[in-house]
């Protein structure tokens, strides 16, 4: 075992040999891999980044949420678009029905858009804050993260509608400036004064970011019923339902209970199509599923052929090469070379050129991801699995292009081979 160990060491180690004795030679032959390379290993790697960035999102947010909506997030929005948009919005008072019928829901929460206001602290103003009303569960829904000091609403805040309110991170820092906690502070809307209570993180490099309040401020809903002249009934211009299913409860069933508790709160008669969507992450996964399917796809494709090209251009400096070595390969087997030693020899003389083409392909790839990711200020990496595949692509392609002139060269005559 030990000397086959070490023929397969010599093998790759006069392979090459033969390489460096051939730099340009080599380099212009192992091009086709590294750019085959470059190309699955490039493309694969930034799907790959987006996708594990949008797939963590995802999972902050939970699968095991409903979101009430105008529009449905799996049909077609050309064709249904201004259906959709004549649909009704969804009143505080369905909000309060669902919360007081539905078995199966653990949490429920409820968001409306108050509008652009401006804002003032001391001498500091800011136009154009968005202003939402939000019920108490928003909290746990949204997966609202604070910086240091802050909180969310208190139930007695809630409850009795305390002038306190939550600001974004852009809102803290545009308003406040550098060095100032804007926590116990108070804004000025409207002539109102509100108190900060928290300050949100910011969004961060999170792609898939819904719920993005860096340039909000979030008021308490019986705030925004008492303050900003909201009505428990009515329609206003934006408003969503979020519901959260027990531990165990099947979406599907949550699903038939809320239509029921929704339909009835409508009067929709039996024959009547629901005027509202239910919709799940579960219906955003899938659709990832094929985008990145497909990114990845024309990725293979491209770097396919690039790996075409590269494995006739070594096969074909495989076969000058063993036709400048056939003297050379005739002695060695007229003094007891096996024939499937030759076969090897010339093999890994193939496999290292791959090898040296490949880790050059990955090494362009890292600076190319490192770059771009840095460029757009997105995490952008280049995994270990990538660089597996990578590395295997290109051993695989150097067996397939050295083995027709691997078998040639050991099925050489030693007494021709030597007279040439």
């Amino acid at each position: 075992m030990r000397q086959y160990i070490h023929i397969i060491i010599e093998a790759f180690i006069q392979g090459w040999q033969q390489l460096t004795a051939n730099k340009l030679r080599s380099f212009l032959s192992s091009l086709g891999v590294t750019i085959g390379i470059l190309c699955i290993i490039g493309v694969t790697s930034a799907v790959d980044s987006l996708e594990g960035n949008i797939r963590n999102s995802m999972q902050k947010l939970g699968n095991d949420v409903i979101y009430i909506e105008k529009f449905s997030w799996s049909e077609d929005p050309g064709e249904n678009f201004w259906k959709w948009m004549r649909r009704p919005n969804f009143s505080y008072t369905e909000y309060e029905k669902l919360k007081g019928k539905l078995d199966l829901a653990d949490k429920i929460g409820y968001w409306q858009f108050l509008g652009a206001k401006t804002i003032k602290w001391q001498s500091s103003n800011l136009e154009n804050a968005i202003f939402l009303g939000v019920t108490e569960d928003c909290n746990d829904l949204f997966h609202l993260e604070f910086q240091e000091g802050g909180r969310y609403y208190s139930p007695i805040e809630y409850q009795n509608g305390t002038d306190v309110c939550i600001i974004g991170d852009v809102i803290a820092k545009e308003l406040f400036g550098a060095g100032v906690d804007p926590v116990d502070k108070d804004i000025s809307v409207g002539g109102r004064k509100l108190r900060v209570v928290g300050v949100l993180k910011g969004a961060g490099k999170e792609l898939l970011k819904p719920f993005n309040f860096d340039q909000c401020v979030l008021v308490g809903y019986n705030l925004a019923r008492r303050g900003f002249g909201v009505r428990a009934q009515g329609q206003f211009e934006r408003t969503s339902v979020m519901v959260k299913a027990k531990p165990g409860v099947d979406l599907e069933d949550m699903k038939d209970e809320i239509t029921g508790v929704l339909r009835s709160a409508r009067r929709l008669k039996p024959a009547e199509e629901s005027n509202f969507a239910l919709n799940t992450l579960s219906v955003l996964s899938k659709l990832f599923d094929g985008v990145f399917g497909t990114l990845n796809v024309v990725g293979y494709i491209i770097g396919g052929f690039a790996l075409l090209v590269g494995m006739f251009s070594v096969a074909n400096i495989m076969f000058v090469s063993v036709r400048e070595r056939t003297g050379q390969i005739g002695i060695k087997m007229a003094l007891g070379a096996k024939r499937w030693f030759i076969l090897l020899e010339v093999i890994s003389e193939a496999i290292v050129l791959c090898i040296t083409g490949g880790l050059l392909g990955l090494f362009f790839t890292w600076l190319l991801i490192t770059g771009i990711g840095k460029l757009i200020d997105f995490d952008l990496s280049v995994s270990s699995g990538n660089v597996l595949f990578g590395i295997i692509t290109s051993v695989a392609v150097g067996i397939i292009s050295g083995l027709v002139p691997a078998i040639q060269a050991s099925g050489l005559d030693p007494v021709e081979a030597i007279r040439k």
